[in-house]
């Protein structure tokens, strides 16, 4: 068995993940019931959208965001001031309606709201969509001059990733790390899964052994971080450790992202137990086309990824590549839509040719 090696220093002490998690799921019903009392309570709306998001990007509750449409819904009907055209912008970003999430925030100006928070909220959408990253990158280190919190200092790191400047992005998420001053797991695990993808996906050269050594440190901060048990399990299916990313993979299958399952199958497929593999790639293939009907841009990166491969439609994948591009150009999701437009073209060659070797028998007898 191939160990990856410790990473040199053992980052920061935080808070127990699974006492957080479990802190997190008791805060956010206990604000939803407030809300259901008065729904206009001075930060409630927008501690919900918090508590939502958190639980969307660590433990892959896709549902949040159909609780997050109905917050800004309901919101919206009880309160006419900006408060609710930003809520309602953030809600839009999250599930990356970001054309609708930037009508709300002109509403939001229009209406009085504090500079400050469009200006966070623009820049969020801006780089999310790979707008004019330089001057975002300019504006995210005004931010963190007077702070430097991790926080802060992610999105410098991310933004960095994004334009190529790699041991730069690799410095900031290390300095993230070492001036984080809370307890909360929650900015530890992000930023180590941002460094896992800096190393295992982003780099020129990817270092699977580094980027495992990220993820493991996401997962020990926050055991219930779905994401980075998916992408540990890509790495050791592809180092031939298709048990052990199996065993990752069994955590997470509470969670409701088919992106869980769709993994698990491919890995089953790899040990060889197809009937489990089949159920569990049916189970994906559902999940994914709920999402797309409910959250179509928010998830047509992942699922144009998952129809590319084993969920064998090209057809399908080009078209989400092509949607998700075109709502949010960044540099990713234009290599995106080359790679699965070259991997159509490569299997409907492969296809053809097999078509014509199928054919030259009969050819041959018939003259």
């Amino acid at each position: 068995m191939m160990e990856f090696a410790e990473l040199e220093h053992p980052g920061p002490s935080a808070t127990n993940g699974q006492i957080a998690a479990i802190n997190l799921n008791s805060a956010r019903r206990g604000a939803w019931a407030r809300f259901a009392q008065n729904r206009r309570l001075p930060g409630l709306a927008e501690a919900i959208v918090d508590h939502e998001r958190l639980t969307l990007q660590f433990f892959g509750d896709v549902d949040a965001l159909d609780r997050l449409d109905a917050l800004a819904f309901q919101f919206a009907r009880e309160d006419d001031t900006s408060r609710a055209a930003l809520v309602q912008a953030e809600v839009a970003s999250a599930a990356h309606r970001f054309d609708d999430a930037r009508g709300y925030l002109s509403r939001a100006a229009q209406i009085g709201a504090p500079q400050e928070a469009i200006e966070r909220q623009s820049l969020a959408i801006d780089q999310a969509c790979g707008v004019e990253l330089d001057a975002v990158l300019a504006a995210r280190r005004r931010l963190a001059t007077t702070s430097h919190r991790t926080e802060e200092l992610v999105p410098i790191g991310a933004i960095l990733a994004d334009l190529e400047s790699f041991a730069e992005a690799d410095g900031v998420y290390q300095q993230a790390l070492a001036s984080y001053d809370d307890v909360s797991p929650f900015p530890l695990a992000w930023t180590c899964f941002q460094l896992g993808m800096l190393w295992g996906e982003l780099v020129p050269t990817p270092d699977p052994g580094l980027a495992a050594c990220w993820y493991l440190r996401a997962i020990g901060y926050l055991p219930g971080y779905v994401k980075a048990r998916v992408h540990l399990a890509e790495i050791y299916a592809a180092q031939g450790r298709a048990s052990e990313a199996t065993v990752l993979l069994q955590p997470a299958l509470s969670s409701p992202d088919p992106e869980v399952r769709w993994r698990l199958a491919d890995v089953l497929v790899a040990q060889g137990r197809l009937e489990e593999a089949e159920r569990h790639l049916e189970a994906a293939r559902l999940g994914f086309g709920q999402l797309l009907e409910r959250h179509p841009l928010a998830f047509a990166d992942h699922a144009a990824e998952f129809y590319a491969g084993s969920g064998n439609d090209f057809q399908q994948a080009i078209e989400l590549a092509r949607a998700n591009v075109a709502n949010r150009p960044t540099r990713r999701a234009v290599r995106q839509v080359q790679t699965i437009s070259a991997m159509a073209d490569a299997a409907a060659a492969a296809s053809k040719l097999r078509h014509g070797h199928m054919q030259d028998p009969a050819s041959s007898s018939a003259t």
